[in-house]
């Protein structure tokens, strides 16, 4: 049974990620028996690539999923691709660019012919890299937003929230973007801090002939709107401005009278207590515009470039109108003064242009009256949100809804299935294209140029791709999904509205649990952007260190609640992992070849019980103990993936595979096999016990285990085709071995206390042994009788045995437990040479123990240094005393003989 000497993953991780696809193993049937647990992927973007953020999304999904899948369950995990209608429209015109052409120069249907070949080619690409990274999905179900029947489903909801009158069309303030030439939600602005400036203009009153002249000072940020304002606010309770009811400015520059309006949006404690009125360009503006029926002066377009109305500005670009905009007021004297100011602008979350507020004549999608059973799902449980901290967040946007801005002047997208008819001037909807006006009949009508908002389509996801509005099996079976698992940064984009959909569409939660994970973030806990140039390439670090590596380091950092910090050093310590699980098979691999055992039969029994052999009735004690560690091993690991505690399913695999099975099964079982005739025996249940540990660690690291599993174990009919279809090791409290553990927990303390002695003592050369004596009334002595020659062996040590109590014991290295005395001597020359390391130690230690407390005694070092270099020093101190302390003892336990 050959195997490489050297861990190489890239040899056979392709190998099993198209097998695991080809093979179909990981389709769902809806008559398959057992309980259903289904997922849907939050679908990726079309455009995008893998990142870290979807490594640890997946690789979360994946180990719940597989586990799931393990326990019997009838899983689906639903994978699929979002159209992305703004950033694939993006890519595709930036190809046309290239030629010398745009999108009009093509025409509409020429246009998504060539953005539908782009799919075709280049799109998907983070599909292809799913499953190269083992993704344990149903691909024969694989769907993407623009599909024919999630189409359908688009417009069929489309129709219904329109004819239950939750969907119109209206002029309303809505955020524009300049550069992708369309509305956008406010969840697709994102606001970011800059420094900038507030300008003080005066706005001169109009006075009856004779009157002292007044101004009113009014502040902005932007100046080039004020050439589009229409009025100037006070507040009613302001008694300073009650003289000027009824009275009117002159707006500088533009020669036109605007009334001075009394409404609460000005702040008397703000400024001066004025505020410019913008109805075109402002949200506030537009609500007090419509308010005082104010006029709309639109002085900025599409393109972010100012309109004739304007005036001598027209034409100039927003940013360049604004400087001269400021020189033609200064220069008039109507300056009063500029402030540095802090700016929230908001930006594309696209494409990162700084939106401009517009009037447009939009669709939009009522909220408050999808929200309400939305909220009430939450509230009493019946969807849960883990962590639960996220149900305030959701609870505080779902409350606060406003109005959604559903149209999109896009071309690539599930276009408004509304026609406008030219004679009457009334809209159609319908669910099949019309031929004619439902209204008055006529046959000159013309479909709605806009496409819905990408979010629209997806939040149809968890149903639409179940053949929603069809009553289809698979519908019923897996619908209610069990689980959504996301990052909290599409909690309103997306969970939100895919739970009032599916409640408004189905009459039931899209999904019974919400898990939010956190941000994967660097090793100093920055956040991953290419403009820090701190991000990680998934597929350039999984070809290093390996898929299950890298899986495995994030895994183990993924608590609830928390961010997930990772580095290159974490992987490196995970593909290390990754190697002792594989020199552990290798070891194994020999030994049966050894005994000509060519592959392990799988137990008729999946319990976590050792196996007597033909030779004696007795078990041997590791092997009630390694299997009373698995049992305990399948239990915890179980538990945390069910709850989510991904970290904790890593930390207990880890310990159990490292800690208890290879650094103390194995080797005692190497030592069994070299000394007692049995070796089957012994083997027997060494694969028994590592094909059970292969299936534990599956879930977690599925490449590695496949690879080992489809070698260790012998195909029968009886055998599942993979590991992943194999039963997750189950628990019976009744096979744990209280007394075995007991027993090893001694054992193993008396061959911990003799290492560390040796290591103490300065004697780190195990083939060099050390005389020793071990005093124990109790179970310490019945241990080292039983199993003295491993502990010897263990240890390198050579022990004398009493069963006594420890006289005084003098010129000796000791370590005491409960359950004995082990005492440790060196040869004298041995002694004298380790007196002078320790005292050489000792020596350097106080040097550094005094320059660290000089340190930390110095005001002034303490002021200026930053807290994270304080802390470093405390927490050196600390392990350099404890250092010291231990070497005093040491060498005081030496220089006493």
């Amino acid at each position: 049974m050959p195997i490489d000497k050297v861990y190489e993953p890239q040899r056979f991780e392709p190998h099993w990620a198209e097998w695991w696809v080809s093979s179909g193993i990981f389709h769902a049937s809806p008559s398959a028996p057992g309980p259903v647990f289904s997922l849907v992927i939050p679908p990726p973007n079309v455009t995008g690539s893998l990142h870290m953020g979807h490594m640890l999304e997946h690789t979360e999904i994946d180990v719940t999923i597989r586990w799931r899948r393990m326990m019997g369950h009838n899983t689906l995990w639903l994978p699929g691709t979002d159209h992305a209608g703004i950033a694939t429209q993006m890519v595709v015109e930036r190809e046309l660019a290239k030629e010398g052409l745009d999108r009009h120069q093509l025409g509409r249907e020429e246009f998504e012919r060539r953005v539908w070949c782009w799919k075709e080619q280049s799109g998907g690409a983070i599909l292809r890299q799913m499953v190269r990274t083992g993704t344990s999905c149903d691909w024969s179900r694989a769907r993407f937003t623009l599909d024919e029947g999630l189409s359908r489903a688009v417009r069929e909801v489309f129709v219904r929230l329109y004819e239950k009158g939750l969907i119109y069309r209206g002029e309303y303030m809505i955020n524009w973007c300049p550069r992708c030439l369309t509305a956008l939600s406010d969840l697709e602005v994102v606001h970011e801090e800059s420094e900038g400036n507030l300008w003080h203009f005066r706005y001169p009153v109009n006075e009856p002939a004779g009157a002292d002249p007044r101004h009113l000072i009014v502040a902005t940020t932007r100046p080039e709107t004020m050439l589009g304002d229409t009025a100037v606010a006070v507040n009613p309770k302001d008694a300073r401005y009650a003289s000027l009811r009824g009275k009117t400015v002159r707006l500088p520059l533009m020669d036109r009278d605007i009334p001075v309006i009394f409404d609460d949006m000005a702040d008397p404690e703000f400024g001066t207590g004025v505020v410019k009125v913008t109805p075109a360009h402002d949200p506030n503006d537009f609500a007090a515009g419509q308010r005082h029926n104010l006029p709309l002066v639109q002085v900025i377009d599409q393109h972010g470039r100012m309109t004739p109305a304007a005036g001598r500005f027209a034409g100039l670009g927003r940013f360049e109108a604004r400087k001269q905009v400021v020189a033609a007021l200064d220069q008039q004297g109507l300056l009063n003064k500029v402030q540095p100011y802090t700016l929230s602008a908001g930006r594309c979350q696209r494409c990162k242009t700084i939106v401009e507020p517009l009037v447009s004549t939009q669709w939009f999608a009522k909220m408050k009256p999808l929200a309400e059973p939305a909220i009430k799902a939450v509230e009493t449980g019946e969807i849960k949100f883990i962590p639960e901290n996220w149900v305030k967040t959701y609870n505080e946007w779902m409350y606060n809804i406003r109005d959604w801005c559903i149209s999109r002047q896009l071309w690539w997208g599930h276009r408004i299935p509304a026609w406008h008819c030219a004679t009457c001037g009334k809209i159609t909807v319908s669910r099949e294209d019309p031929t004619q006006c439902a209204h008055c009949q006529s046959e000159d009508i013309k479909q709605d140029p806009d496409v819905l908002d990408t979010w629209f389509s997806s939040g149809l996801w968890p149903f639409s791709t179940l053949g929603w509005p069809e009553k289809t099996v698979d519908l019923a079976t897996y619908y209610p999904t069990s689980l959504l698992i996301t990052g909290f940064d599409i909690l309103f984009f997306w969970v939100a509205r895919m739970i009032m959909m599916g409640i408004e569409c189905t009459g039931e939660v899209p999904f019974r649990q919400v898990y939010i994970h956190g941000l994967v973030r660097d090793a100093e806990k920055q956040k991953m952007s290419k403009t820090r140039g701190n991000t990680i390439d998934p597929l350039d670090v999984t070809e290093r260190y390996g898929t299950d590596a890298v899986r495995f380091s994030l895994l183990r950092g993924a608590a609830p609640g928390t961010d997930i910090v990772t580095s290159e050093d974490r992987m490196a310590a995970a593909r290390s992992f990754a190697n002792k699980i594989w020199n552990a098979a290798r070891f194994i691999f020999m030994n049966m070849e050894k005994a000509g055992v060519e592959t392990y039969e799988l137990a008729t029994v999946d319990c976590c019980l050792p196996e007597a052999n033909e030779y004696s009735i007795t078990i041997p004690v590791e092997d009630r103990w390694i299997f009373s560690r698995l049992a305990r091993c399948a239990e915890l690991t179980g538990r945390a993936i069910e709850t989510y505690r991904y970290h904790e399913a890593a930390d207990t695999l880890y310990h159990f595979f490292w800690g208890e099975f290879c650094d103390w099964y194995v080797e005692l079982k190497k030592l069994r096999m070299q000394q007692e005739p049995e070796v089957k025996a012994h083997l027997r249940n060494l694969l028994r016990t590592f094909e059970i540990s292969l299936r534990l660690l599956h879930p977690v690291m599925p490449f590695l285990t496949e690879e080992l599993w489809q070698r260790l174990v012998r195909k029968t009919d009886a055998r599942p085709a993979s590991i992943a279809l194999a039963p997750y090791p189950d628990y019976d409290p009744s096979v744990i071995d209280h007394k075995s553990i007991l027993d090893m927990d001694v054992f193993q303390d008396i061959v911990t206390a003799a290492r560390n002695l040796r290591a103490d003592l300065g004697e780190a050369d195990p083939k060099k042994t050390l005389d020793g004596v071990l005093y124990s009334r109790s179970l310490g002595f019945e241990i080292a009788s039983r199993e003295k020659s491993f502990i010897e062996k263990l240890a390198s040590v050579q022990l004398e045995l009493r069963q006594e109590a420890a006289p005084k014991l003098e010129g000796a290295a000791v370590r005491s437990t409960t359950e004995f005395d082990l005492v440790l001597r060196l040869p004298a020359a041995q002694a004298d040479a380790a007196i002078k390391r320790l005292e050489k130690e000792i020596a350097n230690l106080e040097k550094v123990i005094a320059n660290s407390r000089r340190q930390l005694e110095d005001e002034t070092f303490l002021s200026r240094a930053p807290g994270k270099v304080v802390d470093q020093i405390k927490s050196k101190l600390a392990d350099y005393e404890t250092q010291l302390a231990k070497n005093q003892a040491a060498l005081e336990s030496l220089a006493s003989k």
